[in-house]
C-alpha cells in the first residue's frame, strides 16, 4: 500500500510481503521524485521506520537528485 500523506511531498509505504518492498519503494520514490524535479530544490529521503513500514518524502536535507536512506527505529 502506498498512502499520500502530504500531497506530493510524502508517501507512507506499507508492506505485506517482503516480495514486494523494493516494487514499492520505487514506486513511491518515483512519485516523489517527479514532484522534487519540478522545484530542482530537493531530493528524496526514504526512511524505514519498521519492516514493513516506510515513508518516502521530498527533503530539502538531501540535495537535488540524490535519493537517501536511513533508520529510525
Amino acid at each position: 500500500m502506498i498512502r499520500i500523506v502530504d500531497d506530493g511531498l510524502s508517501y507512507l509505504v506499507k508492506v505485506s510481503h517482503a516480495s514486494v518492498v523494493d516494487d514499492y519503494l520505487n514506486s513511491a520514490v518515483d512519485l516523489a521524485r517527479q514532484y522534487a524535479s519540478t522545484t530542482g530544490l530537493c531530493g528524496i529521503l526514504v526512511t524505514r521506520h519498521a519492516h514493513d513500514t516506510y515513508t518516502v518524502a521530498v527533503s530539502e536535507a538531501v540535495p537535488f537528485g540524490e535519493t537517501r536512506e536511513r533508520l529510525d527505529f
